[in-house]
C-alpha cells in the first residue's frame, strides 16, 4: 500500500487537475452559446439569398455557368475544418478517418491548425491553411473561399468539398463532407440552403440582368456556405471540449474520492500499527 505521504501528493494532483477541467468546461460552455448564436444569425441572409435564386432559376440557362456545370472529376478540392488545439475528444479525428477514406486524387485546403498538420504529417497534397479565430468572423473565412474557387475556375480541380463537423445538438457532432462545387443546379441549392424561402411565389425585377445578377451572386452563396459550415464546425469543437472537458471533471472527482478512501485507510492501519507497537513494548516491559 502507499505510503500516506504519497496519497496527499497524488489528491493534491487530481484537485488541481478538476480545478482546472471545470474552469476549461465553463469557457467551452460560453463559447459554444456564442457560437451557436453565430451560426443561426446567419439563416436570415441564407433565406434571403435562397429566395433571389429561386427566382434566377427559371429565367437562365443553368449550363452556360462554370459553377453549374459538371465535368469529369479528375482531381478532388476539399476544405478540411477542424480545430487550432486539442482537448475536444474524437472531434478530430473522426474528420481525419473521413478525410483518409479519400483514396483519389485531392487537393486539400485546411482551416484549423489540427487540420493542417494531420495533412502534412499524411504526405497529402495541401495547398494552404488558413488560421480562423474562435469568432469565425467571414473576412476569414472568405479567403480560404476565393481560393478554392479560383483553383476550380482555372481547372487544377474539379469539385469542392468541406469536411466538417455538422452540429447536431450538445452531445452530438456527425463529421460530413459537404459539396459545394458544382452545382448540379438550381433547384439543388436551394434544398440545401433553405428550401422554405424558395416556395415563396413573388416576381422579381433584376437590373442589370439575370445572367449578371447570377455571376455576382453564386460567388456570394459559395463564400457564404463555406463561412456557415465554418461556424457550425467551430460550435461543434466547443460542444466537444465542454463534454470531454466534463467528463475529465467527473474521472477526477471519482478518482478523488477512490484516493481519500485509500488514503483514509492507509492512515488507519498506521494509528493501528502503531498502537500495536506500544502494546507490545509495554508487554515486554513489563
Amino acid at each position: 500500500m502507499a505510503s500516506t505521504r504519497d496519497i496527499r501528493r497524488r489528491i493534491k494532483s487530481v484537485k488541481n487537475t478538476r480545478q482546472i477541467t471545470k474552469a476549461m468546461e465553463l469557457v467551452a460552455a460560453s463559447k459554444m452559446k456564442k457560437a451557436q448564436q453565430a451560426a443561426l444569425g446567419g439563416q436570415p441572409y441564407a433565406n434571403l439569398m435562397a429566395e433571389m435564386l429561386a427566382a434566377l432559376s427559371a429565367q437562365v440557362d443553368e449550363s452556360t455557368h462554370p459553377f453549374l456545370v459538371e465535368r469529369p472529376v479528375k482531381t478532388r478540392g476539399v476544405i478540411l475544418i477542424t480545430s487550432d488545439k486539442g482537448l475536444a475528444g474524437p472531434l478530430n479525428s473522426n474528420l481525419f478517418k473521413v478525410a483518409s477514406e479519400i483514396k483519389t486524387p485531392a487537393k486539400f485546403v485546411a482551416i484549423g491548425r489540427k487540420g493542417a498538420q494531420f495533412l502534412a504529417r499524411s504526405h497529402r497534397d495541401l495547398l494552404a491553411d488558413f488560421p480562423v479565430h474562435d469568432r469565425v468572423p467571414f473576412n476569414e473565412v472568405r479567403p480560404a473561399a476565393e481560393f478554392m474557387v479560383q483553383k476550380f475556375l482555372a481547372g487544377e480541380i474539379d469539385t469542392i468539398e468541406v469536411i466538417y463537423s455538422r452540429f447536431k445538438n450538445t452531445l452530438v457532432q456527425e463529421p460530413v463532407v459537404f459539396p459545394i462545387l458544382p452545382l448540379r443546379s438550381l433547384r439543388e441549392t436551394l434544398a440545401q440552403g433553405g428550401g422554405a424561402a424558395a416556395t415563396e411565389q413573388r416576381e422579381m425585377l433584376f437590373e442589370p440582368g439575370v445572367t449578371q445578377v447570377l455571376d455576382a451572386l453564386l460567388p456570394f452563396y459559395v463564400n457564404r456556405q463555406i463561412h456557415q459550415l465554418a461556424l457550425s464546425g467551430k460550435a461543434s469543437e466547443h460542444s466537444a471540449r465542454m463534454v470531454a472537458m466534463k467528463t475529465a471533471k467527473d474521472n477526477a472527482t471519482k478518482l478523488l474520492g477512490e484516493l481519500t478512501l485509500e488514503y483514509n485507510k492507509a492512515r488507519q492501519a498506521a494509528i493501528t500499527q502503531e498502537i500495536l507497537e506500544i502494546a507490545a513494548a509495554q508487554f515486554v516491559a513489563a
